[in-house]
């Protein structure tokens, strides 16, 4: 049986997950979900009650590769180039790549221009893996509520469910499944997409704490 990781997005912004070019990716922040999670699981993000999407799924992705940082460093150059990020690109999806650590010279890699900063890199790198998706569901600010009966597998706090999720899965996957949702795009822009990518580096400190939290709160 798939598990079933659920979390708060709390900076919604494209780079994490990064939901554009065809396949969905979780590459930084959230590290132990990154260093655990198998083919076949499920991810689900939900919206943050600050943002006035408590309750609600911003995006769902089966997870259908796992790959080591620098497998997915060297993916991104040969295969999807637009996940490198391009800090000064008019496309604001270019500008928050999550190809951000660049392992063509050197392992430890260099840090390219991004959302992140140094102080990131500890929590990042220790997520070992990027996660990729070819089966995803990205609602970004038009987040889609929850019926109240799955309202339970919701984390609003630090870190995230996955163990407690184990008696809802099925549940979840048969009326996520009976949605019909559209598959493998964007619904809407992330909710920060435009602020963060004006001012790229701005949640960077505040992600790198709640990385820090993720890592030393108790999995449930």
């Amino acid at each position: 049986m798939p598990r079933l990781f659920t979390y708060c997005v709390r900076v919604d912004d494209g780079a994490a997950p990064n939901p554009y070019w065809g396949v969905c990716t979780l590459t930084i922040c959230k590290p132990v979900i990154r260093r655990t999670a198998k083919v076949g699981d499920w991810i689900v993000g939900t919206g943050s009650v600050e943002r006035g999407l408590g309750g609600q799924i911003v995006y769902a992705m089966e997870v259908s590769a796992v790959m080591p940082l620098a497998e997915y460093d060297k993916w991104t150059r040969e295969h999807c180039p637009e996940k490198i990020p391009d800090v000064n690109h008019r496309d604001l999806r270019r500008r928050v790549g999550d190809s951000i650590y660049d392992y063509s010279v050197s392992d430890p890699p260099v840090q390219r221009p991004g959302v992140h900063l140094a102080g990131n890199i500890k929590t990042d790198l220790g997520g070992k893996n990027a996660l990729l998706s070819l089966n995803f569901y990205y609602f970004g600010r038009d987040a889609e509520p929850l019926p109240d009966d799955l309202q339970c597998i919701v984390h609003q706090t630090q870190g995230h469910k996955v163990n407690a999720n184990d008696p809802h899965v099925d549940r979840f996957l048969s009326w996520f499944r009976k949605q019909g949702f559209e598959r493998n795009c964007v619904r809407t822009e992330p909710d920060l997409l435009q602020e963060i990518a004006s001012g790229l580096s701005g949640c960077a400190e505040p992600r790198r704490r709640c990385d820090e939290e993720d890592e030393k709160t108790p999995v449930c």
